[in-house]
């Protein structure tokens, strides 16, 4: 896995000159539907690359878990699947010299496959349940080099849920709030602030938060980490917002697209890879 970063560090030499302004507002309206993700990738266009190297090839890789019932419930592991998988693979590939792969997958923990994918993106953990084999698997995978975000979960008892069953995957750490100095804010594009990504009819209501369950307050966004005896971070953690609605609704609304895909939900998602594909 660390090999596979080195030589996907290579080609992370970021094009200074394109933003996602440039890029990503001139293809706005880009969206379909259909029946699956190979027949229909919903008006998202395919690109070349270069099967010969598999290991310099950058895969969205989306996390797919059986259980919902835990403390504080969520929608589940499909959460704005495919669209935000499609269009964030899009926009990593129109805006980095980053080669990736235009068809994301979906792994399972307990998958032998899986340390052939060092960035895993985990979506609604708030009824999430990991098995004990999950728990061995994801704490292997971590700690030998793999990163894993974690997406788009709201309120107190969500959190305290995922907290529940990290501490199974690591009992000797905990996670931090990562302060907004540290470069995962900062290494591509420079953020002045933590980015709250609402869904999109929780925007249009005027609000940059979704309501919890439990009626905690959701209005201030955290980003937290669990870290590696290097410091290393491996699994971050994105609470009070969502990206990943940013990535899959960029086609339905353009004001809700110039001010939370363009702003928020790709720069941040863009240094969360950047981070995780040169540490």
């Amino acid at each position: 896995m660390k090999d596979r970063k080195k030589l996907l560090a290579v080609t992370l030499l970021l094009l200074a000159g394109v933003g996602v302004s440039q890029l990503a507002l001139a293809q706005w309206g880009r969206r379909g539907r259909g029946r699956s993700i190979e027949e229909d990738r919903r008006g998202v266009p395919m690109w070349e690359v270069d099967r010969r190297f598999p290991g310099d090839l950058f895969t969205f890789a989306r996390v797919r878990y059986d259980s919902y019932y835990g403390r504080g419930g969520g929608g589940g592991w499909s959460t704005d699947y495919p669209d935000s998988d499609l269009n964030f693979s899009l926009r990593l590939q129109q805006l980095t010299t980053i080669k990736v792969d235009p068809v994301p997958v979906i792994v399972e923990l307990t998958d032998p496959k899986l340390r052939d994918y060092p960035f895993l993106y985990m979506i609604e953990p708030g009824g999430l349940v990991f098995s004990e084999q999950e728990t061995v698997a994801l704490r292997d995978y971590c700690l030998s080099g793999g990163f894993l975000m974690v997406d788009d979960f709201w309120g107190d008892s969500q959190y305290q849920n995922l907290e529940y069953e990290l501490s199974r995957v690591f009992p000797d750490r905990k996670p931090f709030e990562v302060p907004l100095e540290h470069e995962i804010f900062h290494n591509v594009y420079d953020l002045k602030e933590k980015p709250q990504v609402p869904a999109i009819n929780a925007a249009a209501s005027g609000v940059s938060w979704e309501w919890s369950r439990d009626g905690s307050d959701t209005s201030v966004p955290h980003f937290r980490a669990i870290t590696d005896d290097e410091d290393r971070i491996m699994v971050f953690i994105c609470h009070n917002t969502d990206l990943g609605d940013g990535w899959e609704r960029e086609g339905e609304n353009e004001q809700y697209f110039r001010e939370y895909s363009v702003k928020k939900a790709y720069p941040m998602g863009i240094n969360i890879v950047t981070y995780a594909m040169t540490h």
